[in-house]
């Protein structure tokens, strides 16, 4: 992959450049809740999508925002339980 000025860019400047492009050891639900998050970020971002959100919903631009950035705290509900070998080793 090159930059317009023609360089390559190795993997390591791609993920520093654009975090919500994973790695290796990202979990499906780190991966998921990136995704949405940047899918409120860009309906909040684009004004005519918000205002499109705000009509189909029947409420004004600023509530409809407010719901998009409430909605990006927690965007896939709570993460699902860890599987900690130690505390398991532990019982």
């Amino acid at each position: 992959m090159s930059n317009p000025g023609g360089a390559t860019i190795s993997a390591e400047q791609l993920k520093a450049r654009y975090v919500g492009t994973g790695h290796a050891d990202m979990s499906k639900y780190e991966f998921v809740t990136n995704q949405h998050r940047d899918t409120y970020a860009s309906h909040v971002s684009h004004y005519d999508q918000l205002s499109y959100y705000a009509v189909a919903q029947n409420e004004s631009v600023g509530r409809a925002r407010l719901q998009f950035l409430e909605k990006m705290i927690r965007p896939c509900g709570p993460p699902p339980p860890s599987k900690n070998v130690d505390a398991m080793d532990e019982k």
